[in-house]
């Protein structure tokens, strides 16, 4: 049985930022951070009955909370630059799913308010384009061992913070507690997104070394891998490229790591893995999706090899893109 996470709602009014924005602030905005939770219901078992959605600026999860509570608007927090969008399931699977975006506009307030899953439905803004099923999406973190994802199915207590400011906007995660196999230990995820980019910088850090700390990406059909490492060895990137998206149509997804940050390359069951080395240092790497249908998208596999190249190149050079 599942051991849901702890801790009850810890509602901070606000609209996902240290001030409040307001309408006119998002619709000049070229990134985006936002967690929406209900209130005014109540809770029936697992489910979250009745009530509506509010802004926070930070919460804890409710003791109830689980998969498909209808309590936390599109499944936990999202982000989005005026290229792409993301959002995190923040529950025992902590996949992170892609929103593909048709507008360069902020489309984050509007999604899932007319019923919890018309994204999954193509709209003027876009879609949910990524199944994750099994897997772990894009970017997310688990553990790894014996041939076998442990998932977040036992965490004491945890809690997400959202910022948004001129430069970039940025989800933070705390987990206190989080216990697989024989360790237990604290961990935190921080993602950031800056206008006019593809890409999420994943920054994560736990408080013991433990082995087995992973990201990757999902495996879907009709994908061809890529790989490149750098000649001066410093970073490389592990992407697929193919008509992969739910549409379905052209997708690419790309991790950037630092070699000296990873263990093992894993071709796991449901996933293409990166498997960090233990450490209880801050380690940062890159994910982005690449959607073909949005504005100025990349259309082809040769040209979403050429913008990875060139953001490999910049990471080389300057250690970030």
């Amino acid at each position: 049985m599942k051991t849901i996470l702890s801790l009850s709602v810890l509602v901070v009014l606000g609209l996902s930022s240290c001030k409040t924005q307001n309408k006119n602030e998002i619709s000049k905005a070229k990134t985006y951070a936002e967690i929406s939770v209900k209130e005014g219901g109540k809770w029936e078992g697992r489910k979250y009955i009745g009530g509506t959605f509010k802004n926070v600026q930070e919460l804890q999860l409710a003791p109830e909370h689980t998969d498909h509570s209808f309590d936390i608007r599109y499944e936990g927090p999202g982000w989005e630059s005026d290229k792409i969008g993301y959002r995190l399931y923040l529950d025992w699977r902590n996949a992170i799913d892609i929103f593909g975006k048709k507008t360069e506009a902020m489309i984050l307030p509007q999604v899932g308010q007319d019923g919890f899953d018309s994204y999954h439905e193509m709209s003027d803004w876009g879609a949910d384009i990524l199944k994750a099923g099994k897997g772990i999406g894009i970017g997310s973190i688990d553990r790894y061992l014996n041939n076998e994802r442990l998932h977040f199915y036992k965490v004491d207590a945890t809690s997400a913070k959202v910022i948004n400011d001129k430069s970039k906007s940025t989800v933070k995660i705390n987990y206190s507690g989080w216990e697989t196999a024989s360790n237990k230990i604290d961990f935190s995820s921080e993602l950031t997104i800056k206008p006019g980019q593809r890409y999420t910088q994943h920054t994560i850090q736990a408080s013991k070394a433990i082995e087995g700390i992973c990201t990757g990406i999902v495996k879907q059909k009709n994908t061809e891998i890529l790989k490149r490492t750098s000649t001066n060895k410093k970073w490389a990137y592990l992407a697929t490229y193919g008509t992969q998206s739910l549409v379905p149509d052209k997708l690419g997804m790309a991790i950037f790591y630092e070699i000296s940050t990873v263990a093992d390359v894993v071709d796991a069951q449901f996933d293409h893995l990166l498997i960090f080395k233990p450490t209880t240092k801050a380690v940062t790497f890159y994910f982005l999706g690449a959607w073909e249908q949005e504005v100025n998208g990349i259309k082809s596999q040769e040209a979403f090899v050429d913008y990875l190249n060139e953001k490999l190149e910049l990471l080389n050079n300057k250690n970030k893109i």
